[in-house]
């Protein structure tokens, strides 16, 4: 063979493997996976907040496909929710149960969901917070690229002193640092339990400068280009996460006036057990604390400000999708990883079993499954997330996964469910959650049963009601047949950033 003859082949078997490839690609489909951060179910399409909600992006990602209206976080804690939702294993699996602990050493065999995507023959890319977004929780080989969440203010940096509001690094604290006033955040001083992050206030920059922006901005780009493989590719929005920083056009959507304020019953309390006091008064003297600096109005405003500046990004995104030649073999997820409370039950943070922590948006459209404008009221759980987009795409499982397939409902969201949802807080503290009923129990057997339909503020515990033994027995049913032992905690590694590795520390 000649050596034009030689070249006309290889051409020829390039552009032939390029288009088998295409080919592959486009009969695969791809996966944009937004994840949010402490947003909880104060949107449109879930009516939580009694006001009125600016997010007509997350009511245009409902109009494309299913809106879970019963969906419920693993757990109501950054860490083991997100470690729960990429892995596909319960905290009550794993033994990673809070913030304080690595995933990684203590799971080293798993396989997460982009490394599932990943062996299956996927461009895998993420950006922003997906894993718990502090130094040890996203190893580098699990993505075929990162791009690092970008902060709009120092406070999980290293940590200056208090007063020292201009530290090294490049990442200052905002001028007039704490924007809220309150004088114990300026002085560094307890309560709020953290002062670094409890500060909220109008930034006079345009979205794409804050740090969100620029996630997106990159998460745009990526859909702009051509790609020669199917993509799963993860954006992680950080807001509504303290501190509620955002552009100030967000906060002119809610005149201060116009703020409707949580329903808070004073003695809400009295019928829960010891275990769940515990729980909502660890930040009670946060939510003390903004009610005595007058700032109870302006911190619901702030709230609302970052779900809308959210909710905003997320119609770039879909905008850039929609523009993109993968618009119609792209199937889209959106989730948060657990809800946020503002005063209910004394509470001012997640960190609790009742609704206001475990409730969440959850979004799926999938070309050619889902049906626009569908909505599901049976209850699900973010932990089926992994199972299902697995199953919409095709691809082998890497390993066992402790939730299911919500494809049967992507078809049908009216389909039979009978399946309930499970939520875990630290070691043995569960909460159940079905069409009707709330079930708490303890690690110490106390419990808590609340009728949704009747209850919906979950304000009157009927759990000691005799009448309602049997529901509980039939609702304890799900709860988890064990619970792991605690992983180690990070105390117990030696962990290098360089090489990414763990090594234990001798006793």
């Amino acid at each position: 063979m000649n050596r034009r003859g030689f070249l006309q082949l290889s051409v020829f078997g390039a552009t032939s493997a390029f288009l088998r490839s295409l080919a592959a690609s486009e009969r695969r489909r791809n996966v944009l996976f937004i994840a949010l951060d402490d947003m909880n179910d104060w949107i449109g399409p879930l009516g939580g907040y009694s006001g009125k909600a600016h997010t007509p992006n997350l009511d245009r990602l409902g109009r494309k496909g299913v809106t879970f209206t019963n969906a419920h976080s693993p757990s109501t804690v950054c860490n083991p929710s997100r470690t729960a939702i990429m892995t596909g294993l319960r905290p009550s699996t794993t033994g990673i149960y809070n913030n304080g602990q690595w995933w990684r050493p203590a799971l080293p065999d798993v396989v997460t969901m982009p490394e599932c995507f990943r062996e299956n023959g996927y461009r895998v890319e993420g950006g922003g917070k997906v894993f718990h977004h502090t130094l040890g929780n996203n190893p580098p080989g699990i993505w075929d690229n990162y791009h690092p969440q970008v902060q709009d203010s120092r406070w999980h940096y290293n940590y200056p002193v208090p007063g020292q509001h201009t530290p090294k690094g490049g990442v200052h604290w905002p001028e007039g640092f704490p924007l809220n006033g309150i004088e114990n955040v300026k002085l560094g001083k307890r309560p709020p339990a953290n002062y670094r992050e409890f500060d909220w206030g109008p930034f006079d920059k345009p979205d794409l400068e804050m740090g969100d922006g620029r996630l997106v901005e990159w998460a745009t780009d990526f859909l702009s280009r051509p790609h020669d493989k199917p993509f799963f590719l993860a954006a992680g929005i950080y807001r509504p996460h303290l501190p509620w920083y955002v552009p100030r056009k967000y906060f002119d959507l809610y005149p201060p006036a116009g703020i409707e304020l949580p329903a808070v019953k004073e003695d809400d309390l009295n019928d829960v057990p010891a275990c769940g006091r515990k729980m909502a008064e660890a930040r009670l003297a946060d939510f003390e604390l903004v009610k005595k600096a007058g700032q109870y109005r302006q911190a619901v405003r702030a709230y609302l400000a970052s779900i809308s500046f959210a909710d905003a990004l997320i119609g770039l995104l879909l905008d850039a999708l929609e523009k993109s030649p993968y618009r119609d073999n792209t199937i889209i997820v959106a989730w948060s990883d657990h809800g946020w409370h503002l005063g209910e039950k004394g509470a001012w943070h997640k960190r609790t079993l009742w609704e206001r922590a475990t409730h969440v948006p959850f979004f799926i459209a999938a070309p050619g499954v889902t049906r626009p404008g569908s909505v599901c009221n049976r209850p699900v759980n973010l932990i089926d997330i992994y199972p299902t987009l697995i199953d919409l795409c095709g691809l082998r499982a890497g390993g066992r996964l402790d939730g299911v397939s919500l494809v049967r409902l992507l078809r049908n969201p009216q389909a039979a469910w009978e399946r309930a949802s499970v939520t875990t807080y630290e070691r043995g503290n569960h909460a159940v959650r079905t069409d009707k009923w709330r079930y708490i129990r303890y690690n110490d057997g106390t419990e808590e049963l609340y009728d949704r339909d009747n209850d919906p503020h979950e304000w009157t515990n009927v759990a000691e009601d005799p009448r309602f033994d049997s529901t509980k027995r039939e609702l304890a049913k799900w709860l988890p047949k064990s619970d792991a032992p605690p992983a180690l905690l990070k105390s117990a590694y030696h962990f290098d950033p360089d090489s990414y590795s763990w090594r234990k520390k001798e006793k």
